[in-house]
């Protein structure tokens, strides 16, 4: 497929290989910010940036009155670059594991192109920290209310599905999700004399199997309990331990679900550690809202994928992973699609993935035809 794109792919590709080397872990995001700022300033005259607290937008003005969003992510994953690329993350214990380099700089791609043309529509580029926590979609959406835009977009890669095919789904195309810690302490006492201590094990364990068996529970759609994380004790065979914690990532297709199981295991929780004699603390984080696509959002997606030559394919269930573009979405009409890498692509999250370059001129110019559709 040849787009429009095609001469400038070379500069965009750069790019994206600068912000892979310079990979950031969330709400820490300072040189990839600096890195976009610099480019857009030297390639994008039209464009107005305008500097947030941690993040930033970009906003190029249309003829008319109508105001549309594209949304791109900053942050890397707390993973070591094990690949061995001419463009490595230099920042140990950072890596773009999960191709926010890749949708920046087709963000950019897409304001390169809006450069040579006259739009008719004004167009807020939104760089965004913190996705992989879900704390950046939140403070960043608040945007869209603040300047009355209309319509909101992102995109994500995705391993798995066919080279440069447009990949979607109608309503929710994400879950919710949050990260559930519970921790608890007793008393730890000598090995040989546990009687004399209060290891908090048996409670552990009864939360394991409570959890798992909420999971098994019919509910409105799916909903997942996976234990992350047990902590308790270490190998010193001669003492039994007097505190532990386990944590739990929560993932239902209904925020109001997901609410209504947390505090059901908050509750269990409280219960179990009054009766065996623990103090509790539990603390919630990486809260995820639904990610639910606008129908005639998703129909102007589908249309400039078309336009553009783009074969889709519609998901037959939810991407489990959750995103917080869903916050977006909450303010106002809009749709997240994926661009498949490749059957064969390795996955997201894991230490062999890197983004696919080859998707970069599908999705800006997917992006174009949004804007002048």
């Amino acid at each position: 497929m040849s787009t429009s794109v095609d001469p400038q792919l070379n500069e965009i590709t750069e790019l994206r290989h600068l912000l892979h080397r310079n990979a950031e872990l969330s709400g820490r995001e300072m040189k990839t910010m600096a890195i976009l700022q610099a480019f857009i300033k030297e390639n994008c005259p039209k464009a107005q940036l305008v500097e947030k607290e941690g993040w930033f937008y970009a906003l190029i003005k249309g003829k008319g009155n109508h105001k549309i969003a594209l949304r791109a992510d900053m942050d890397g994953l707390p993973m070591p670059e094990t690949l061995k690329l001419p463009y490595g993350s230099l920042n140990e214990g950072a890596a773009h594991k999960c191709g926010h380099d890749g949708h920046l700089a087709v963000l950019v791609g897409v304001m390169l192109e809006c450069e040579k043309r006259q739009l008719e529509n004004s167009v807020y580029f939104i760089f965004q920290p913190a996705e992989e926590t879900g704390q950046g979609g939140k403070l960043c959406a608040e945007l869209l209310r603040e300047e009355g835009i209309e319509e909101v977009y992102a995109f994500h890669n995705l391993p798995g599905y066919p080279l440069n095919t447009l990949i979607y789904r109608r309503r929710l195309t994400q879950p919710a999700s949050l990260g559930l810690t519970v921790r608890v302490a007793g008393k730890a006492s000598h090995a040989s004399e546990p009687e004399s201590g209060n290891n908090p094990s048996g409670f552990l364990a009864q939360m394991i199997q409570s959890v798992n068996a909420m999971a098994q529970k019919e509910h409105q759609g799916i909903f997942l309990a996976t234990v992350v994380n047990v902590a308790l004790g270490a190998r010193d065979f001669g003492i039994s331990p007097g505190e532990g914690e386990i944590s739990f990532t929560l993932r239902a297709e209904n925020e109001s679900e997901l609410q209504k199981e947390c505090e059901n295991i908050q509750a269990y929780a409280s219960s179990l550690a009054k009766e065996q004699g623990l103090s509790l603390q539990i603390s919630e984080s990486d809260r995820f809202p639904e990610t639910r696509n606008d129908g005639q959002c998703l129909d102007k997606v589908l249309k400039a994928a078309e336009k553009a030559g783009i074969s889709a394919q519609e998901m037959s269930e939810l991407w489990r992973a959750s995103e917080d573009f869903g916050h977006y979405l909450k303010q106002c009409p809009g749709a997240m699609f994926y661009l498949g890498c490749g059957e064969d692509h390795p996955k997201l999250h894991t230490p062999q993935y890197d983004f696919c370059d080859e998707i970069i001129p599908s999705a800006v110019q997917i992006f174009l035809n949004i804007i002048e559709g």
